[in-house]
């Protein structure tokens, strides 16, 4: 029983990091969703090995079933636009960056290396009502009931904001007076220019015919 959990750690662990991995290096935008999915269901395999089967289920349900569907809708709405361009002028911040967050990080592991005592500490054991649904909802609807409004906000501003820039500069049918559609709209300042020599070339042929 000990060599299946541990391979299910291992397992999970490997999906966590190789997803995560995936989804920071890849160039393609779909792929990286497909690493941030690999990434979520390690995340529930996680869950399960510390019982918490209903946080399992809500990291498949919520997280891997909606939130990156969600990805998939703005990356489809966006289209070509949404792959970022690589160039070299954006290359000195994106390692700048990568070299600040891995001395970050080796600075934490440092510090919780030197803070950690020798020996072997003895973990309590955890309460029954760990992982229910019953302990879970009294601490949402208690403690975090202000962070769990204001996540739902944020992924309401978040699609608006997919929208919008999805949407662009292209004008709506819909919002058109009657009688006129996207054709017969005012010309934009710069085919003003482009209309002129249709003009002068009518102006010409005018004057060519009258009588001298």
């Amino acid at each position: 029983m000990k060599i299946f959990e541990f391979a299910f750690f291992g397992l999970a662990s490997l999906l966590v990091l190789l997803g995560g991995l995936a989804t920071v290096a890849a160039r393609n935008p779909i792929r990286g969703a497909m690493g941030l999915l690999t990434s979520i269901v390690g995340i529930a395999g996680l869950y399960l090995m510390l019982s918490a089967e209903f946080l399992a289920a809500i990291q498949i349900l919520v997280y891997a079933g909606a939130i990156v569907i969600l990805f998939l809708f703005v990356i489809m709405l966006l289209g070509p636009s949404a792959t970022s361009p690589r160039d070299a002028r954006t290359a000195v911040p994106r390692y700048v960056g990568a070299g600040v967050l891995g001395a970050s990080s080796i600075g934490a592991l440092a510090l919780v290396a030197s803070a950690s005592k020798p020996g072997v500490t003895a973990i309590p054991a955890a309460p029954e009502s760990l992982g229910t649904i019953e302990a879970l909802g009294h601490e949402l609807f208690t403690k975090g009931i202000v962070p769990f409004e204001l996540s739902g906000a944020l992924l309401l501003v978040a699609v608006i904001g997919a929208v919008a820039v999805a949407r662009g500069k292209q004008v709506d049918p819909t919002l058109l007076p009657a009688g006129e559609g996207p054709d017969t709209a005012s010309p934009e300042p710069g085919d003003q220019g482009a209309a002129q020599p249709g003009a002068l070339a009518g102006h010409a042929t005018l004057s060519a015919k009258e009588p001298h």
